[in-house]
Order: C-alpha cells, then structure tokens, then sequence
C-alpha cells in the first residue's frame, strides 16, 4: 500500500511539472536549472495590455538543493509556494490573452518577490519552520541561488516589459499569489486582498468592482501591504517605469480544485478587462512608492 501510495505521488508530481502546449522558456541560468527553466514566458506576442505575473507559482527544487533539509511533505505547503496560484494565473492570461511570466523554482531556494539585500530572500525560517538548507551560507552560495533563478526572472519579466515599451504598447502589470487561511494562529477572514502602493491607479478600480460582489469579503492591503516588503517585483517592474499596477493575493482554500481556479479567473479576468484607461486615476504615476496597510 505505501509503495503504490508513494508512486502516485511520484505521477503526481511529474504530472505538473510537464510544460504546457503553447509555452516558451527564455533565459536559462549557467546551470539550466539543473535541466529545469527557471522562467517560463507565455504567449509573450499576447494582445492584452496586462502583463500577469506568478513570482511563487512552484514548489520544485533542483536536485542539488535535495529538500533542503526539509521532510518533503513540507514542499506541499505554502512556505514553499503559492498554491493554486498558478492555475488562476495561466487561466487569466489565457482568458485575457496576455503574456504570462512565471518562476519554476520554489521560493524556499529564493524569494524573486524580495530586494536581493533583503534578510529573507533566502529564508532561514519560513513562518515558523526552520529551513536548515538555507542556514550559513556564504557569498559564494548566496550568488549561485541568484543565479539559478532570481536574476533570470527579473530579466525575464524586464525584457518583457521593455519591448511592449519600445513597440509603443501599454504594460499593465498585475501579479497573482495566494495566501493562508490562518497564519500563525490568526484566521483570516478575507477571500481575496488587493495590494497597492500610493499608485492606486489599478488597484482602486479592482477594488471597486470586486467590492460589488456578493459574498465576497475583500481585504486592502490585507492580508499584507508594501510595508511588508511583499511588492518588490512591482516596485522594481511597474513603480520605476510609472506603469500601473496590482498584487492580486487570493486564499488558497479558495483556489483549492480546478473548478474554483477556473470561477476566480472567470471572475478576474471579467473586472480586469472592463477596466479601461479612462478609469484610472491620472497623476499618480509618480506617487511614493512606499505603501501603507489600511483595513477594507
């Protein structure tokens, strides 16, 4: 029974980690990841003016990282991930027909939503797990994680960015996460939370609409804001260039099965396509980029 157990998983696995049709993987790092993109770009020639983006999408480890010390059911959890998030993201993109950029390596090796001189890029302890891979590592350790996946995907997600710009089209950059229902013994009682800075250009629209929804319990800078270093890949893809944008953060026991996946990018990707220039505010481009939490 534990053998046949164990090879279901093992399927499982392989299962989600073959490429989907349709897809094009840029940027490889020295190593290729150890056979594995650590990017994948698609539908890069996507019509829509949103860029939608998946920072934490996966929970896979190259070989030479093992589990990092870690027993490997803890690679299900959200410390190493966002579950669900990528599911709602592919189907976004798809149903928007915008250019989705992803991150193939689990953020327990690198966090590429963090400044690279943050203290947990490379998490020691991720909530209240301690990753034993990830203690005393020198410069050396630290450049090769970079390298493996973070520098890749910023380059990726940068050149993305920059030849929508020289073609004279728009970059609207939304990224998609989830989140716990309880985190370290506090329940949260939001659906989905909308994260923004002083630009509230994207935000304040998205905001709006799925507020209009019924049952629906949306959080502002809630479950997290700025203030907690969570909206680095904004600040440094759609803050330094003035370009609208959104951190979408999702519970994840509501993205927890392919028909729920499937009614949150319904449900997204109907707002988001009715948001239309004329609905942001104009002039604020250039507002501070530090942002606070406020409640909803």
């Amino acid at each position: 029974m534990k053998s046949f157990v164990l090879a279901q998983s093992i399927i499982r696995r392989i299962k989600q980690y073959v490429p989907a049709r349709g897809i094009v993987a840029t940027n490889n790092a020295s190593t290729a990841a150890e056979s594995r993109d650590p990017v994948r770009v698609t539908n890069a020639a996507g019509g829509s003016r949103y860029v939608i983006v998946c920072e934490h999408a996966s929970n896979w480890l190259p070989p030479s990282l093992g589990t990092l010390g870690l027993d490997p059911s803890e690679m299900e959890r959200h410390i190493a991930w966002d579950p669900g998030a990528l599911p709602v993201a592919q189907r976004l993109a798809e149903l928007l027909d915008a250019t989705l950029v992803e991150s193939r390596v689990s953020r327990l090796a690198i966090d590429c939503n963090r400044p690279s001189d943050a203290p947990d890029l490379i998490a020691q302890t991720s909530e209240t797990t301690r990753i034993p891979g990830n203690e005393g590592l020198g410069p050396e350790a630290r450049e090769a994680r970079i390298a493996l996946s973070y520098r890749p995907f910023h380059d990726a997600l940068a050149a993305q960015i920059d030849s929508r710009l020289a073609k004279g089209r728009a970059a609207w950059i939304v990224t998609v996460h989830s989140f716990t229902p309880v985190y370290k013994g506090v329940s949260r009682p939001w659906h989905i939370g909308i994260i923004h800075d002083a630009d509230e250009r994207l935000a304040s629209p998205l905001l709006a609409r799925l507020g209009g929804v019924s049952g629906i319990a949306v959080g502002a800078n809630q479950p997290y804001s700025p203030a907690d270093r969570v909206y680095y890949t904004l600040e440094r893809h759609a803050r330094l260039r003035g370009l609208p944008c959104a951190m979408i953060e999702i519970r994840n026991d509501e993205i927890a099965d392919a028909a729920a996946q499937e009614s949150w990018a319904k449900r997204l990707a109907d707002i988001l396509s009715g948001i239309e220039e004329s609905d942001l505010k104009p002039g604020m481009e250039t507002a501070s980029a530090k942002g606070t939490r406020r409640s909803a």
